[in-house]
């Protein structure tokens, strides 16, 4: 075959669909219109969020921070019902496909920024809000412009960190939710500790004495301003805060609805979600046995967590078992890779092992300079004792780590951010995407995997039994928060109940537990990982019988992950022929 055939079939799972042809001169003049509103929507959406447009590769945005004034807050959100009132003017049938496609990607995303602003009332209920504003990470994790450029943007990041703090302040309702006051605090100190300590070990190579000073200065202004903040609201809002923090039924039924599309009521969202919870908890225990019948299934899984790399052994092992998933992903005909790039795999930097034990680093959609990808993993730090290494390595278990590699990077996040690059989406739909459809796919690709015989040698039939329960140790965490996050916000669920609820359906330990059902109070839509899951399931029982004898695996996948990243209500949309199976998502 000539080189250029062999690029173009390489490239292919990943490919933009190419609009259907359109000479109607009526649907040309929608498109041209909707164009024109779709960027001016994107101008003034990344100007009053410049920090996401730094994260997606747009360095004009570099240095930038919101302005939350009240004033300022307001006029953002009349600006948001003003593009939304123009979006309903337009006439969905007069758009060609690939436009309409496209507007309702920007329709979801202008209706959810609305229901933050008003029924989650992120500016006025939320002290996080204000709490993780100063976020200067990527100014030191990627290298997109030397050091010198990236300290001076971080400089002008950190020295809004008062105004920041005056406007949380003013724009705080007097009274708010517990959980939220209590998170916030440890997030504002979280904050302080990082600029006090990791950011500044961090630019310890910066060799600008009077851009180190100015630097010093306002560093000490900002963590001055966070430790204020934090003690304001331990000794204002604490003190009279309160437990009313669900959405109600309503809010809930109507995030579902503009986020992801869905039309299925919270109540049929529990009873799927308590369903498979159960039939999880089936195959967590069967698996368990397989291993080792004498024992609980929870104990059988603690005892594989021993089988864990040695502190010498952790990043290559990482590096090695990251490929052998990837040779997995191309022997099996699992996804096509449009890329040979690798994601690299590196010890997590040492300013950001204080949060992470594994994540993925990917540059942004627009990034030019800084395109490398790293998979970090944090090591064990040497000054450690014996017991806190083991305890760290523990967690890094031969098969736990592999379902969060596989989440992370291939065929998960990392996979499905290279697809969106090599598809030719639109500048809209690389820039907004579905939260189901984002952790859906990487949730959904730890269970296909194992399904597909990854971790599987004829040598060890046990092993397949780990990997297994590693896995499905996974999807019970999932499956609790979609029960916790309904719970939570339409039954009137407490942080304590919800803390146990996890404690007795996905066997976490006290702190982990509470932890997780906190989030639940903040993020109802962690759901989202177990839902985005189950409809992708479904979504290829669908296409499955559609296709008959032309379907495979790798052939679904490639089609799943070329049209964007929008809810997965759209992808039924253009991946099913029968327009009567469009709404059935389960």
């Amino acid at each position: 075959m000539k080189r250029s055939l062999i690029a173009a079939l390489f490239l292919a799972g990943c490919a933009h669909p190419s609009p259907r042809p359109d000479n109607n001169r009526a649907n040309q003049t929608s498109d041209a219109a909707f164009a024109a509103l779709s960027e001016g929507y994107i101008r003034g959406h990344l100007e009053w969020r410049p920090q996401a447009g730094t994260g997606l590769g747009l360095h004009q945005y570099d240095g930038r921070l919101t302005d939350y004034s009240k004033a300022s807050i307001q006029k953002e959100l009349d600006r948001l019902k003003d593009f939304d009132q123009q979006m309903s003017k337009i006439r969905l049938n007069s758009l060609s496909s690939s436009a309409a496609y496209d507007y309702r990607i920007l329709q979801s995303a202008i209706k959810m920024e609305i229901f933050n602003f008003e029924d989650m009332a992120v500016y006025t209920k939320n002290p996080m809000t204000y709490a993780g504003a100063i976020d200067v990470n990527i100014y030191v994790k990627r290298n997109f412009a030397p050091l010198q450029e990236r300290v001076k943007s971080l400089i002008a990041i950190e020295r809004q960190a008062p105004a920041v703090i005056a406007a949380a302040k003013n724009n705080l309702e007097p009274t708010l939710a517990k959980p939220l006051v209590e998170t916030a605090i440890e997030v504002a100190n979280g904050s302080a500790d990082f600029l006090s300590k990791e950011l500044v070990e961090a630019l310890r190579e910066l060799r600008d004495q009077a851009l180190q000073e100015d630097f010093q200065k306002v560093n000490a202004e900002a963590i001055a301003a966070l430790r204020g903040f934090a003690e304001y609201l331990k000794t204002e809002k604490l003190p009279r805060a309160h437990a009313q923090y669900a959405l109600g039924r309503d809010k809930y039924q109507r995030m579902l609805q503009v986020g992801e599309w869905i039309n299925s009521s919270p109540e049929q969202i529990l009873e799927l979600g308590l369903r498979e919870l159960k039939r999880e908890q089936e195959i967590f225990t069967a698996a368990a046995r397989k291993i080792d019948s004498r024992k609980a299934a929870i104990d059988v899984f603690k005892d594989i967590q021993k089988d864990h790399p040695t502190e010498e052994s952790l990043i290559p092992d990482t590096k090695k078992t990251l490929e052998s998933i990837r040779q997995f992903l191309v022997d099996h005909r699992i996804v096509t890779l449009p890329s040979a790039v690798r994601a690299q795999v590196k010890e997590t930097p040492q300013f950001l092992r204080a949060t992470s034990f594994a994540s993925m680093d990917t540059p942004g959609p627009f990034e030019t300079q800084a395109t490398e990808a790293y998979y970090y993993v944090t090591p064990v730090e040497k000054d450690w004792p014996d017991k806190q290494k083991e305890e760290w390595l523990t967690a890094f278990n031969y098969y736990t780590t592999d379902i969060v590699s596989v989440h992370e990077a291939y065929p998960g996040h990392y996979t499905q951010d290279r697809c969106l690059n090599a598809s030719g989406a639109t500048r809209l739909e690389k820039i907004f995407s579905s939260y189901a459809f984002n952790e859906g796919w990487a949730h959904y690709a730890e269970q296909m995997m194992v399904d597909e015989g990854f971790g599987a040698i004829a040598t060890d039939p046990s092993r397949a039994s780990k990997y297994r329960l590693a896995q499905s140790d996974e999807a019970l965490l999932r499956l609790c928060r979609l029960c916790v996050s309904v719970k939570t916000h339409c039954q009137n669920m407490s942080v304590d109940e919800a803390t146990k609820f996890f404690r007795e359906n996905c066997y976490y330990e006290e702190k982990p537990a509470r932890q997780e059902a906190i989030r639940g109070v903040f993020d109802p839509g962690y759901l989202y990982y177990t839902l985005g899951k189950l409809q992708i399931l479904k979504l290829r029982r669908d296409f499955k019988e559609q296709e008959g004898s032309a379907y495979s695996l790798q052939q679904f996948h490639d089609e799943l992950l070329r049209h964007g990243m929008p809810s997965i209500r759209l992808l039924r949309e253009v991946m099913l022929k029968d327009k009567r199976k469009w709404n059935e998502i389960f």
